[in-house]
């Protein structure tokens, strides 16, 4: 009979899914561990002179019991209203207190509200949080709600605003002059500090370090305060700027040179903000004729009619003194290295061709100075300087938001009904906005900017937009709770340390190694080859749970790395259920192959009906349960799929591989104890 070809011999498939197996494994191992992989290529740079990148790396998201943080309950002060708006009013505060810590910069925050009894409560849990006294202040503050009309003149703050400003202003100088103390005393710290606590995100990964600064360049201002101490000392007061306040410390002096120079530009069509309709040949040939006339008596003039530059060519083409990395690289270096009074060749740049007169250089001293930036307010921070001014009318002035139907389109509205003085207030705002745009703003955020069709004098208005449903009542439940106010009281604050969740970290890896120890000793003793085989199994497959883990994200608390610990164990007992029947096979006189498979064949049933008891039992825990229980509810859940996956597959993959050894047939000492051919 001819050989078919084309086809993949059992065998061969055998190979290719232990292959993938094993490059699954890997790239696995290099996620969940990245420097396995980036500490190699570290080397290898540094050897060969490449540029191979990093592995991607996203870090495992740790509940509050593991990063440390802390947990705040608020109960909401609902009693004046009805009990069909009791719910959405407390739902509104929740979204108004998320989008407050949102805007604080915290990672992954959970708020969620719950309800016992007649008590209404906010639950706020803030994960890796160093600051806990400002993040209460945030949240516990009455929410913002105000209408502003667009701007027709200049913007002030209102009294509260200013007093908000000056209040937090105060707090940033105190700050500010408690590090100029700790500077002070630990002068050699300053970059460590600086890392630690400047609010300057471009310069403090580089310990304060702002480079060399000069007259006229970013940061002088720092000039007059560092010219007055030595070098490697800190200056003796904060230096206020418009950033905020500023702890300096000079470093060595420094020299840069600067060129003063003019220059004739001839832009063309489609260069950037060239007027001109010439092409780029067109502008080349009028070049090449200014070329053939200056001289340095004549450039000024020449620019003055010539030059395409309108912000030098008024001056006749002079750009005063820079220095490098202010011009294109190509102006800069063919003005760098002409001699003074001298004209250049054509130059071409992105903006068009040039001629450049160079008259003077000079040296300018640079002082290398770092900082410590603790940032203050400023009005810009509180009110539009672009589009939107106050109005006077504010939260306090409305009674209630809710959801209607266009009574035509049937599409989802928001009604508002405004009290007596905001009934007034309202109909002037509107009455001088016709045609215009009346924005709604909730804490500093515009969330609706509808425009005005007529006056509205009757107290109430409608926010019509392309709302779907659900969006219409999130809007009705952000206006209610920025307008009730809804009162909200920390009745409960429960601080977990980092260092006491990083001791939980350490006791529950210990015990888990612990466990796999123990779990490796008796499997390998007891099933020998095989034990030794369901162990680089569970390995592979703890590293694939490790890397769902961080691609979902799974929130690791202690009671999911329980959930997880127990998934291993139950992947292990897959094993168990897998080389018990397998002696059973073997007992029987069958060769290890079919054996092999039979095993796991009939094996699979109990498998499958114990593992789907288990995972019923992960949903509903899921469903019903707690935070805390729904964490160990889906390790569990995810670690109990992946253990019959293992089983079935890697576990599987590994026994057909060893199929093919004649040595494992032959020294049956390398294998499972059989048993006795009568014990079924």
């Amino acid at each position: 009979m001819a050989k078919t070809t084309g086809a993949i011999s059992p065998r061969l498939k055998v190979r290719i899914y232990f292959l993938l197996i094993i490059i699954v494994a890997i790239l696995g191992g290099f996620f969940v561990y990245p420097n396995l992989f980036d500490k190699p290529v570290d080397w290898l740079n540094a050897k060969l002179g490449t540029a191979i990148p990093y592995i991607w790396t996203k870090p495992f998201k740790l509940g509050l019991d593991l990063q440390g943080g802390t947990q705040l309950v608020y109960e909401a002060d609902v009693s004046s209203l009805p009990g069909k708006d009791k719910g959405d009013a407390l739902e509104g505060v929740r979204d108004v207190i998320e989008r407050r810590v949102n805007a604080f910069g915290i990672a992954e925050p959970l708020v969620q509200t719950t309800k016992s009894g007649d008590k209404y409560r906010v639950i706020v849990e803030l994960a890796g949080i160093k600051n806990v006294d400002e993040a209460i202040k945030m949240i516990g503050e009455t929410p913002l709600l105000e209408f502003k009309e667009e701007a027709t003149g200049p913007k002030e703050l209102t009294a509260e605003q200013k007093e908000e400003m000056e209040k937090y202003n105060k707090e940033a100088r105190a700050k500010a002059q408690t590090i100029l103390s700790e500077t002070q005393k630990k002068p050699a710290e300053f970059s460590n500090i600086a890392k630690e606590k400047s609010e300057d995100v471009l310069s403090k990964d580089a310990g304060g370090d702002l480079g060399y600064i000069k007259d006229g360049g970013a940061h002088s201002e720092f000039l007059a305060s560092i010219k007055e101490i030595k070098v490697g000392q800190i200056y003796w007061k904060i230096m206020e700027n418009g950033e905020g306040y500023n702890i300096l410390k000079r470093g060595e002096n420094g020299s840069d040179a600067e060129v003063k120079a003019s220059h004739i530009l001839i832009c063309y069509k489609d260069a950037p903000s060239c007027t001109l309709d010439l092409s780029k040949d067109e502008a080349k040939k009028k070049i090449e004729e200014l070329k053939a006339k200056a001289t340095p008596d004549n450039f000024a003039e020449l620019a003055k009619v010539n030059s395409t530059d309108t912000g030098s060519g008024s001056n006749g083409g002079d750009l005063g003194f820079f220095s490098k990395g202010m011009m294109v690289k190509e102006f800069e270096d063919a003005a760098f290295a002409l001699k003074n009074g001298e004209i250049s060749d054509i130059i071409e740049s992105q903006f068009g061709f040039h001629l450049i007169y160079k008259t003077d250089e000079k040296q300018v001293t640079t002082y290398q100075v770092s900082r410590i930036l603790i940032k203050k307010k400023v009005e810009s921070d509180y009110v539009s300087q672009d589009q939107f001014q106050y109005t006077g009318l504010t939260g306090k002035h409305l009674k209630r938001a809710a959801v209607q139907f266009d009574p035509q389109t049937n599409e989802p509205q928001v009604s508002l009904e405004f009290n007596d003085e905001g009934t007034k207030l309202f109909g002037e705002i509107t009455g001088r906005n016709v045609g215009k745009i009346v924005a709604i703003f909730l804490d500093g955020e515009a969330i609706s900017t509808p425009r005005v069709n007529e006056a509205i004098t009757g107290g109430s208005a409608i926010i019509s937009g392309k709302f779907d449903l659900e969006e219409a009542k999130t809007l009705a439940r952000r206006l209610n709770a920025g307008a009730l106010p809804v009162a909200i009281e920390l009745v409960s604050q429960q601080t977990v340390g980092a260092t006491l969740g990083q001791q939980f970290v350490d006791k529950s890896l210990t015990s888990a190694l612990l466990a796999f120890i123990l779990i490796t000793i008796f499997m390998v003793l007891y099933y020998r080859l095989p034990g030794l085989l369901a162990i680089l199994a569970l390995i592979i497959y703890t590293v694939i749970n490790l890397t769902i883990y961080k691609l979902l994200p799974v929130t690791l608390s202690l009671s999911g790395i329980a959930g997880f610990v127990l998934s291993v164990g139950m992947a292990v007992d897959a094993n168990v259920l897998i080389f018990e029947r397998l002696k059973e096979e073997l007992g029987l006189g069958k060769p290890l192959a079919s054996a092999t498979e039979e095993a796991f064949r009939r094996a699979w049933t109990s498998i499958r009906d114990g593992n789907y008891t288990t995972l019923l039992s992960c949903f509903f825990l899921y469903w019903f349960g707690t935070s805390m229980i729904k964490g160990f509810a889906l390790t569990l859940f995810i670690g109990v799929v992946l253990s019959m996956l293992s089983a079935i597959t890697v576990t599987r993959t590994f026994m057909r591989i060893i199929n093919g050894w004649g040595l494992v047939n032959r020294l049956n000492w390398l294998f499972l104890r059989q048993k006795n051919k009568n014990q079924i």
